[in-house]
């Protein structure tokens, strides 16, 4: 767990579009780490600018999570137009980016 390896999942999610989501395992895979979705979550929580999206980091369910955050996350989404299902989660299928 590097500072590079943060850079490159701060680079990356500063590319995802408006309305679409990846998921931290989604991020990892891209990044030639596959077994470090744990990592990304850790530098998620240490996002050092509100330029990059955070919220647009989701579980690979699509479940948003955030602890106190969660409800902010999901409102910033809907914004952008992500579709949720009906049990809260974010519809991967329509809205991962692949």
């Amino acid at each position: 767990m590097t500072n590079n390896f943060f850079a490159q999942v701060y680079d990356l999610v500063a590319k995802i579009p408006n309305g679409k989501v990846m998921s931290y395992g989604q991020i990892a895979a891209e990044l030639g780490a596959p077994k470090m979705s744990r990592h990304v979550g850790f530098a998620m929580r240490c996002c050092p600018s509100d330029d990059i999206p955070w919220q647009r980091v989701v579980m690979r369910d699509g479940s948003v999570t955030g602890g106190e955050y969660a409800e902010l996350r999901r409102g910033l989404l809907e914004a952008e137009g992500v579709i949720f299902l009906s049990d809260g989660r974010v519809d991967m299928e329509k809205c991962a980016l692949k």
